[in-house]
């Protein structure tokens, strides 16, 4: 069976993957690659999508203790 730090472990992967996509947007947002108006809206409503998620992951991931104490 697989424990809490098994868990902490996929969040903390996630949040990486979050923030890599965050980061990947913002760049997409600020080039000046002449992008469609409907695209840069799009990518701002993943973006502040994604930045709730990385926030929720964040949340979690400090909920969830190190180790049990016994």
């Amino acid at each position: 069976m697989r424990g809490r730090g098994w868990i902490k472990a996929l969040r903390q992967d996630e949040a990486r993957q979050v923030r890599a996509r965050i980061a990947e947007l913002e760049r997409d947002l600020m080039s000046t690659s002449p992008q469609g108006r409907h695209k840069r809206h799009e990518a701002g409503h993943e973006l502040r999508n994604a930045k709730f998620r990385l926030q929720r992951l964040e949340e979690c991931i400090t909920e969830i203790p190190e180790k049990c104490a016994r």
